[in-house]
């Protein structure tokens, strides 16, 4: 009886509790809802094998070394994947991108020519299958002057890549299965598979 005693002696109490426990709700479902929109989550979502590290012939001469490697149900992704926090101006035509944000400003070099070579030395090795490219900014990178081409975020990458039918997904990854294991002979640095 004291506890009915004291939350009748201190009526703010009870609300008090409330919006406490809403908090902790709230706050647990953002952090459900961050990891779910993971990388790795969205690459597990996305993809039916993967390779991280891969180095193969570039189509010239060469090496090239590409980030992550899935193979989809549209055949294989190379996707290179940028973690920056900021503004972010760059375009088709640019060739340095600038990141402004509240510590720095600083530049990297246009990430689309590379991710071209990358194609083209994937498309070397597996002719007869789809190859595309993407440049993912994760969650802090912000395009305020437009998104040049090749560029996606988390969200854009499963709309464009996600399979909602897995049984008709078994079927193309079946198709491409042997062109994405040309890919792992191909491989020079065999460590990174």
């Amino acid at each position: 009886m004291s506890d009915l005693t004291e939350i009748r002696n201190y009526p703010w109490l009870l609300p008090l509790l409330a919006i406490g426990v809403l908090l902790i709700v709230w706050l647990l479902y953002r952090v459900l809802a961050r990891k779910r929109g993971s990388l790795e989550h969205i690459i597990a979502e996305i993809s039916f094998d993967r390779i991280e590290g891969l180095v193969i012939p570039k189509a010239d001469e060469g090496e090239i070394l590409i980030d992550y490697l899935l193979l989809t149900t549209q055949g294989l992704l190379i996707l290179e994947v940028k973690d920056v926090q900021g503004i972010v101006f760059g375009g088709d035509k640019m060739q340095d991108w600038t990141v402004i944000n509240d510590e720095r400003r600083y530049t990297f070099s246009n990430p689309q020519p590379a991710l071209y070579d990358r194609i083209a030395a994937v498309r070397q090795i597996v002719r007869q299958v789809p190859v595309a490219g993407r440049i993912l900014f994760l969650d802090g990178a912000e395009f305020t002057k437009g998104i040049p081409g090749l560029v996606c975020d988390l969200n854009e990458l499963i709309n464009e890549f996600g399979e909602p039918d897995k049984n008709a997904a078994k079927f193309k990854i079946e198709a491409f299965k042997p062109h994405w294991e040309l890919i792992r002979k191909g491989a020079l640095n065999t460590s990174a598979l």
